[in-house]
């Protein structure tokens, strides 16, 4: 946890390099040569004391003291090595990576990607559909069967024949073909491997017949039946009667809602009907309440008199399902938010959604142009004719022994050769042989540019440092925490918790009367294992003047009945005994009649304020030792490494 609090603080620090870096940047004060410019000190100042930071001259040379003391720790973090352990370079690799991503996405085309979403959410679409299945993972095989049949069906209905006829002949989505392929309304966002479906509807118009549209569950052409404003969600409750399985049965429920719907129109309680009369066990004995929810959860009949209630309060009439009758009560309905509002949820989902390739092959793009991409065609086109189906997309096929070193592609000075992508589709074997029935070409030029994706961002990755200040600042930052965990670790942390000689000596020599017990009372806690009142008094009339050996040997002869266990108690921290407290009382008995026992405590002895021992105030112990053994820490740090602060630009920061 300490080392999560740490770099998240170091994170905060580093942001805020970026923001005050300017081209000309005095250094503050150097660590053994090594500088901390003005920017850096300025934005973690700033950012760590926020409203309190007022650049007065005590305010500074107090921050600057903390800092000092941090790049000391770094310093000497370094000079143990600890950057070349391989636990803590994977940790940075890994800062590094999720850093990194946030560069590698195209913002601009993310915004969008949200902002498209929120306007889609807006309207709801309404659609039928004739659909092929198609696994998304298919053999080139099947997809060229499906691929076909769904191009020839949209042929037939671009010459005249009817949307409805061709569901009829061809659709393979049981669940609407009695529907004519009606889907009913949908909304935005679509699941995940739906984006290209969404976009078909929503860029079409009334009346619309679009596609084919191939989605992870196979292929779709749509017929866009209308808009509407979006329903966005509504709470509500409901009353329900269910049909049963006879004819009988359905017509006495029928009855029995009739019934409800009047009671309530002639103003009996929602709550009393539903408790009594609901069949739904779930929802009864919550007022019927089955809370929010959108377009598609529910049965169309159900969902339309529900969003059909203009009015918080207001019930339907009586609504039929597949299981029963329903009486819905509207409580609140919540529309689309605005964009604001949703915009980081949004943004989130969109990041997570396929998508979100589209920002990807835009920053891809942009890095290629700017990092002085140059492609040669000929080359791959060269490589590829001499690849066969036969062999390329089975295990057979091998990499070239001579490794021929023939450029494909480069970024400035860096060239990616033949090799390298032979390497690549080597490892790629299992995206090889599943394009067995494609041609050849069609394989090697979807791995080809996987490779060159995947090599365009691992190449921006390292130029990340030159390119943005701010990435630099986070990572060096990043490294700095964690170098001063793993160096603190060692010299203070494990040590307080290892060193019981010296944190014995330790406590003797600073710390032994730091720490102090209260008044505190010696107690014997009685037990009876009987709830006999006349026991339970001739014990406390005992126990009140005898020691607790003679009570026990008196009332034990022939059975234990009287248990005694010795505690000591802080005065303050039991209010039985806070209220006598003096020595020779006792408590109030209290008898247990469920387990058939009696038990009161006697305050034996009041002992006076004392120093704890090491052993009793370890915890608070530890953590001064802690504190005592980076204070040594620093001070030989400070002997070790050349601190120079340059005096005249601490001097131009001080505002008061």
């Amino acid at each position: 946890m300490l080392k999560q609090i740490l770099t998240s603080l170091i994170l905060l620090i580093g942001s805020m390099a970026a923001l005050y870096a300017q081209p000309n940047d005095p250094i503050l004060f150097t660590v053994k040569g090594n500088p901390v410019h003005v920017s850096e000190f300025k934005g973690i100042y700033t950012k760590t004391n926020q409203d309190k930071a007022d650049f007065s001259r005590a305010s500074l040379e107090e921050y600057l003291d903390l800092y000092v003391k941090f790049k000391l720790k770094v310093q000497k973090a370094r000079d143990l090595y600890l950057d070349t352990v391989p636990a803590l370079k994977s940790e940075l690799d890994g800062y590094r990576r999720q850093l990194a991503a946030s560069y590698l996405v195209d913002r601009e085309v993310t915004e969008k990607l949200v902002r498209e979403a929120h306007d889609r959410m807006l309207r709801d679409v309404e659609i039928s559909h004739i659909f092929i299945p198609l696994d998304k993972n298919a053999a080139a095989k099947d997809t060229i069967v499906a691929f076909n049949r769904i191009q020839d069906i949209m042929k037939q209905i671009k010459g005249g024949k009817s949307f409805d006829q061709a569901l009829l002949d061809n659709t393979e989505d049981k669940a609407t073909k009695d529907s004519k392929g009606y889907v009913g309304f949908v909304t935005a966002m679509l699941p995940d491997g739906y984006y290209n479906l969404e976009n078909a509807v929503y860029r079409a118009k009334a009346g619309d017949i679009t596609g084919p549209v191939r989605t992870n569950s196979g292929y779709h052409i749509v017929k866009v039946q209308g808009f509407r404003p979006a329903r966005g969600e509504v709470e509500v409750s409901q009353i329900l009667i269910r049909k049963g399985d006879t004819p009988e049965k359905a017509a006495l429920a029928k009855t029995r809602i009739d019934s409800v719907y009047n009671a309530l129109k002639a103003g009996a309680d929602w709550s009393s009907l539903c408790s009594v009369v609901s069949e739904d066990n779930m929802t009864k004995s919550k007022n019927g309440d089955i809370g929010f929810f959108g377009i598609n959860r529910y049965q169309k009949g159900f969902e339309d008199a529900a969003f059909g209630l203009k009015n918080d309060g207001d019930f339907s009439t009586p609504v039929e399902t597949t299981i029963g009758w329903h009486i819905i009560r509207r409580k609140s309905a919540r529309p689309i938010a605005s964009f604001e509002t949703m915009k980081r949820g949004l943004s989130d989902r969109v990041k997570r959604d396929s998508r979100s390739e589209a920002a990807k092959q835009s920053i891809i793009a942009r890095i290629q142009r700017e990092g002085q991409f140059k492609e040669f065609p000929e080359a791959l086109a060269k490589w590829t004719a001499m690849q066969h189906d036969t062999v390329f997309h089975t295990f057979k096929w091998k990499m070239d022994p001579a490794k021929p070193l023939t450029p494909l592609f480069s970024f400035g000075m860096k060239t990616y050769s033949l090799t390298d992508f032979e390497q690549y589709c080597a490892n790629a074997s299992r995206e090889r042989m599943r394009g067995k029935g494609y041609p050849v070409e069609e394989t090697i030029s979807k791995l080809y540019k996987q490779w060159k994706d995947e090599t365009t961002l691992r190449f921006e990755e390292t130029q990340l440092d030159q390119k943005y200040p701010e990435f630099r600042d986070l990572m060096r930052e990043y490294e700095g925490g964690m170098l001063l965990f793993e160096a603190a670790k060692v010299e203070v942390w494990d040590r307080a918790n290892t060193d019981t000689i010296g944190l014995e000596k330790f406590f003797n020599e600073n710390i032994k009367d730091k720490y102090k017990w209260d008044e505190r009372a010696k107690v014997s806690i009685y037990t009876i294992k009987s709830s006999d009142p006349q026991l339970l008094v001739k014990v406390r009339e005992m126990a009140a003047k005898k020691p607790s050996a003679d009570v026990l040997k008196k009332f034990n002869k022939k059975e234990e009945m009287v248990n005694v266990m010795e505690r000591v108690y802080e005065k303050g921290k039991n209010k039985d005994l806070d209220a006598i407290w003096k020595a020779g009382s006792l408590t109030a008995p209290r008898t247990d009649e469920g387990t058939k026992t009696a038990n009161f405590m006697k305050i034996e002895e009041i002992m006076p304020p004392t120093s704890k021992k090491l052993t009793e105030a370890k915890g608070y112990a530890v953590a001064d030792y802690q504190d005592f053994l980076e204070k040594n820490w620093v001070e030989k740090l400070r002997q070790e490494y050349k601190v120079v602060v340059n005096k005249d630009v601490l001097e131009s920061l001080i505002k008061k």
